[in-house]
């Protein structure tokens, strides 16, 4: 009997063993993602119909371990999401850095062409076009004028000259009458003279 007994114990402990390391061989050959764990629950479950239903008889450690499987997969994604909404918001503040840097170097890239393209001209800030064109009508009207003012000079300098001549003419004219008239009255002067003369003998 005893025999019988210690028999039985081994090939219940065989059994027993066989059956583990055949589970153990399915757990570790199994998708150990969250769908091939419920698959492997479905499998492993048991079923039977009562009141015409079929219901699933399902080992209740595998169920707590696909429930800790299933919470650690959630807290896992939640964590990831977290960290993923946090690289979005980190990356939309960069953006948005990036988006302000490339507003405020456009504003200045286009102050420092308004400035290149203009001249502050008696602190107005002009055009370069409008610039040139104001200082070239400034230097023509200088050109007329300087122009104006040589002919002004040379016509000046003409009427000048001719006056001159016009006065030397009228000093060596008036020399010769004056010499003319000097020798007028020499010679009135040797004629009355004469007849002082005459007169004094016929007395």
């Amino acid at each position: 009997m005893k025999k019988l007994s210690m028999y039985l114990l081994l090939v219940g402990l065989s059994i027993a063993t066989m059956t583990a390391q055949e589970t153990e061989e399915e757990t570790t050959q199994d998708d150990p993602s969250v769908k091939g764990q419920f698959e492997t629950l479905i499998r492993k479950s048991g079923n039977y119909r009562a009141n015409g239903k079929r219901y699933e008889v399902v080992n209740v450690i595998d169920l707590d371990r696909l429930q800790r499987n299933v919470i650690d997969s959630l807290k896992t994604a939640n964590n990831t999401i977290s960290d993923l909404n946090a690289t979005i918001q980190e990356h939309e503040n960069t953006i948005s850095g990036l988006n302000s840097k490339l507003d405020n170097t456009t504003e200045n890239l286009n102050n420092i062409t308004q400035e290149k393209d203009s001249i502050d001209f008696f602190g107005v800030q002009i055009d370069k076009g409008t610039y040139k064109l104001i200082v070239w009508s400034i230097i023509l009207t200088l050109v007329v004028f300087l122009a104006f003012f040589i002919y002004k000079f040379k016509n000046s300098n003409s009427l000048t000259q001719q006056a001159k001549i016009a006065l030397a003419d009228l000093e060596e004219e008036y020399e010769q009458h004056r010499r003319r008239a000097l020798e007028r009255e020499q010679k009135i002067s040797r004629k009355l003279q004469d007849e002082i003369n005459k007169n004094k003998k016929g007395i």
